[in-house]
């Protein structure tokens, strides 16, 4: 690729994310920030609140879950085509606890015609693995951000 097309590939990216962040109120809503995004990638962070703990005392799985599930979708809507979950998989590997800054980065394995892979390591403030969530997702019709016909991406 030239400097262009990655250039051009990592202001889409980040259009497709901005697009999709501002309308996505469950994302805002838990407090999850957008902290990196480019072609294939994304990285989103989340403090562990005190109503995002379980019976245990500890984050609610579907909390990390929802994290990863997150960074995911930013990941394989980067290149600026509706992209939603085929199907996913989560490994809790340790507790969660109130207070954590929890730090969910996907990233792309394969994208294979309209089918992908995505990897997602949720680790705590400390680096330690959380979770590990496999996201396999399929591209719909339609486009993040509208282009024109003879621009198609």
């Amino acid at each position: 690729m030239t400097e262009t097309t990655l250039h051009d590939a990592q202001a889409l990216a980040e259009a497709a994310c901005k697009s999709m962040f501002d309308a996505d109120a469950c994302t805002r809503w838990l407090g999850m920030h957008v902290e990196a995004v480019r072609p294939g990638y994304a990285r989103l962070s989340m403090t562990v609140r005190p109503e995002f703990l379980n019976g245990h005392r500890t984050c609610h799985g579907g909390l990390i879950f929802t994290l990863a599930d997150s960074a995911f979708a930013f990941a394989c809507n980067s290149h600026n085509h509706n992209t939603v979950a085929a199907g996913c998989s989560v490994e809790f590997l340790r507790p969660a606890h109130g207070g954590d800054v929890l730090v969910a980065e996907a990233t792309e394995q394969v994208l294979s015609g309209r089918h992908g892979v995505y990897d997602v390591r949720v680790s705590n403030q400390a680096g330690e693995v959380v979770a590990m969530f496999r996201g396999k997702s399929a591209q719909i019709r339609g486009h993040v951000i509208p282009v024109s016909d003879s621009s198609e991406v």
